[in-house]
């Protein structure tokens, strides 16, 4: 059996979730990778066949989408030549993480594919969602089409919808308490945050996309993005304080962490997801919302306490996939 895995490479959580799933599907036969986008800091283990420039969404540096970056990325001309490229007959199953290229392709060419990602979700009304202009909720239905939906959430909303992919790497942590608070804001300027956080006497440690290189400032440590160092701090820490991403939150709620969100702004998705987190009593940081330093307070002095079951169900979710769908 060939199958082709489409990854969308904005963003960390989609790499990171094709890395658990990667070795599941090769237990079927052979897997050939795609990746378009160019904002991922998480990297794959596996020789990737297709990479493409895709059409990503610019992480800002004050908290939002740089629109201006965005549309000066994008190129349709290059996305039909992709398109065209892609060798779609010979594979026998097509599995799409919210990546546009093969989706099209697919659905030009009249070739099912499945759509297995956290997106697939927002394809169910049950899912909570804030109300929106119509704009942003077309974007999130027609951005990567497919023929049919595996999605992954908080919770179960709907009866193809999944609890997160949990990592191995995640999974298998020794958790531990040593005080310190882990922060990762891809789309806030390291050197806007670290003023606020200092202001609260804990310690933190920031992992930054926009810092050239690791320093400390008074109690607040910057690094540059990486996995492992990551996950070590988030398993050590007392909570994490991120965006409105997917894996992120996820993996902090499954180790039991402490969980401050801030979406970003003109970023349905991540809109979507902090929604969702604050029905289960989560707080959140809005766009509307200019002085953080109360809200971040107030969330290092409470506790927490919640609880979500993320049970290990990726190799089921994929055996069923691979059983109902391959060619």
């Amino acid at each position: 059996m060939k199958i082709l895995y489409a990854i969308q490479g904005t963003g960390n959580g989609h790499v990171s979730r094709a890395r658990e799933i990667v070795p599941l599907l090769q237990r079927y036969g052979e897997v050939d990778l795609l990746i378009s986008g160019t904002q991922a800091d998480v990297k794959l283990e596996q020789e990737v066949r297709f990479r493409f420039h895709g059409f990503s969404f610019i992480f800002g540096k004050k908290g939002g989408v740089d629109h201006y970056g965005t549309w000066k990325t994008m190129d349709l001309s290059q996305f039909r030549r992709d398109m065209a490229k892609l060798p779609l007959r010979d594979y026998n199953l097509i599995l799409n993480d919210f990546e546009p290229v093969t989706a099209w392709a697919c659905r030009n060419r009249g070739i099912e594919s499945v759509g297995l990602s956290h997106q697939a979700a927002f394809q169910s009304a049950k899912v909570p969602k804030p109300r929106s202009i119509d704009w942003a909720q077309l974007v999130m239905k027609y951005y990567a089409p497919a023929t049919h939906y595996i999605g992954f959430h908080f919770d179960r909303y709907d009866d193809f919808i999944h609890t997160p992919v949990i990592r191995s790497e995640i999974r298998n942590l020794q958790v531990s308490d040593l005080g310190h608070y882990t922060v990762y804001l891809p789309a806030l300027d390291d050197r806007m945050l670290v003023p606020l956080l200092k202001q609260i006497p804990v310690q933190w440690q920031v992992f930054s996309k926009h810092a050239l290189q690791a320093y400390t400032d008074g109690n607040v440590q910057v690094s540059r993005v990486d996995n492992a160092a990551f996950n070590r701090s988030l398993a050590s820490g007392r909570g994490l304080f991120t965006g409105g991403g997917f894996e992120g939150p996820s993996e902090a709620l499954f180790l039991g962490k402490k969980l401050l969100v801030a979406p970003m702004r003109f970023q349905y998705e991540q809109q979507c997801n902090a929604y969702a987190l604050k029905q289960f009593g989560l707080p959140v940081i809005w766009a509307s919302n200019r002085d953080w330093l109360p809200v971040i307070r107030d969330w290092v002095e409470r506790e927490q306490v919640h609880r979500f079951d993320f049970p290990d169900e990726t190799a089921a979710v994929i055996d069923d996939v691979v059983r109902r769908y391959a060619r």
